[in-house]
């Protein structure tokens, strides 16, 4: 019964869910991290832009980002300073778009998206033996659901999901329907219709972004163009076939999921108890605080716990 009882704790004034998820962001961290940056080209004509940390070691951490964020945002940064201190090479993907440069082609990249990142892993493994995904918020549900969908590569010994959306419908409503979230919200619509609309001046004859900005919710997004970008009926379809929920059941490798449970963005259905409780496998750890990838303790200075969690899980089973 892999339920791990969280050795996290905040103190009483960061016990807030919004206070540990906004707070990073409003006292980011100075994390030296220099990546060396390699583009690799992909069969549909596409391409992925991969940054490298590289001390020597054996083995390699592989980094997935959380939704509209990059190799640039400090939680990457931060978690690949603190790999490196425990003796791994990383590398942090950028998915599609998300590099700072547009990618080729009309579609970009979702929560389900997991030939991109065997894309990855097959880059990776022509020069490492071990290698380990870690992924944040959507990275998280992708990870999950790679590990879960088919075997993995050999070379996979161990995962972590931070704050995975692993029910992407009860998410996505939970975000568009509380108020207290409408703030992350506007953030995320903002940057992905941007994105839309320079995928419109691209493509006129396959993008349409009339009437984008008036969009409020990720059901409507996702409706009009996630879903139909990539293959899917709708949101629906969309949400459905690509949440990590269904999928864990099926994992054979050492994975942990921290899941804080005052997290604002995920609803009662991400948190898989009887799943965690069935499979050997699958490690819960739900802590009462830490917010969306915050798990801010002070007790080393703004450096989250979930670094410290991560590096010693993978550790421990590499």
């Amino acid at each position: 019964m892999p339920i791990i009882p969280s050795t996290f704790g905040a103190p009483f004034f960061l016990r807030n869910g919004h206070v540990q998820t906004i707070l990073p962001v409003l006292l980011p961290r100075r994390v030296r991290t220099t990546f060396v940056r390699e583009r690799l080209e992909l069969p549909d004509g596409d391409f992925l832009d991969l940054d490298w940390l590289r001390r020597g070691a054996s083995r390699l951490a592989i980094l997935a980002h959380g939704l509209e964020g990059s190799s640039t945002q400090t939680y990457i940064r931060g978690m690949a300073a603190a790999l490196a201190t425990a003796g791994w090479d990383v590398l942090a993907w950028n998915f599609r778009g998300c590099s700072g440069e547009p990618n080729r082609l009309p579609r970009a990249y979702h929560s389900g998206e997991t030939e991109d990142l065997r894309a990855v892993i097959a880059r990776a493994t022509a020069e490492y033996p071990a290698l380990a995904l870690a992924g944040f918020s959507l990275g998280g549900n992708v990870v999950l659901k790679y590990v879960g969908e088919a075997q993995p590569h050999p070379s996979i010994r161990a995962v972590v999901a931070i704050c995975a959306p692993i029910d992407l419908a009860a998410c996505a409503r939970k975000l568009d329907q509380n108020h207290s979230n409408r703030i992350y919200l506007h953030r995320f619509l903002v940057s992905l219709v941007e994105k839309i609309e320079a995928k419109a001046t691209l493509f006129p004859d396959i993008v349409d972004a009339n009437g984008a900005r008036r969009m409020c919710s990720f059901q409507q997004f996702d409706d009009r163009y996630t879903g139909p970008m990539h293959g899917f009926r709708d949101a629906d379809d969309y949400w459905t076939r690509s949440s990590a929920r269904q999928f864990l059941p099926n994992i054979t490798v050492p994975t942990l999921l921290l899941q804080p449970r005052n997290d604002p963005f995920l609803a009662p259905e991400a948190y898989p108890w009887p799943e965690a409780e069935a499979n050997p496998h699958l490690f819960l750890e739900a802590p009462a605080s830490g917010g969306h990838v915050g798990f801010l303790d002070l007790r080393h200075g703004l450096q989250p716990w979930s670094e410290r969690r991560t590096a010693e899980f993978l550790t421990a089973h590499a």
